[in-house]
């Protein structure tokens, strides 16, 4: 169920976070990165983290902006996920556990900036395995809207693009779209 796959919150400087909610992505590095694609692949990843982060910070709390997804998404994504979350609040719903990110594939890493008024900027494709099996969404009764036979894991494919690759090419990636995928389902 979309719904819950893409539940996650990200770090906001204005708001403490939990650490305990923190997600980890099992491609990321510890070492420096050594080459511009080692850099935009350790930057999507960090990314897709904290995207996951701010859509579960948001599910759990009704009250926060929507404003914060624009930390983490844009272009198609962005006005996708404003459109889920604000359905989801206006019928009420919200969640209880994290949605946690089981494992990172880089599918493939394009630096191409050569026409960003066109959408042609540095993207790096990831599949992404993530588990829901500790989550549940609730409506304004506190009654489960979870189907009994939601899977507990599931894969997308984003795609992370950074729009200000000239201005800021370490820290503007945002999630630009995402799609489903089939995949044998990953090891939560």
């Amino acid at each position: 169920m979309l719904l819950i796959a893409g539940t996650s919150c990200a770090k906001d400087d204005s708001e403490p976070t939990d650490p305990r909610s923190e997600p980890t992505a099992s491609s990321s590095s510890s070492s420096t990165p050594t080459s511009p694609s080692d850099a935009a692949t350790a930057a999507a990843t960090e990314t897709i983290a904290n995207y996951y982060a701010v859509r579960n910070e948001l599910r759990h709390d009704p009250t926060k902006p929507l404003s914060r997804l624009a930390s983490v998404a844009i272009s198609t994504e962005l006005s996708t996920q404003q459109t889920l979350f604000k359905r989801e609040r206006k019928q009420g719903l919200y969640q209880v556990g994290e949605t946690k990110v089981v494992e990172v594939k880089v599918e493939s890493v394009n630096l191409d900036n050569s026409d960003p008024q066109a959408g042609k900027v540095p993207t790096v494709q990831v599949d992404v395995c993530f588990d829901v099996s500790d989550v549940d969404v609730l409506d304004a009764d506190g009654k489960s809207v979870v189907t009994p036979n939601r899977p507990d894991t599931g894969w997308i494919r984003y795609s992370v693009s950074n729009y200000e690759w000239d201005s800021d090419p370490d820290g503007a990636w945002r999630v630009a779209s995402s799609q489903d995928i089939e995949r044998t389902p990953c090891d939560a």
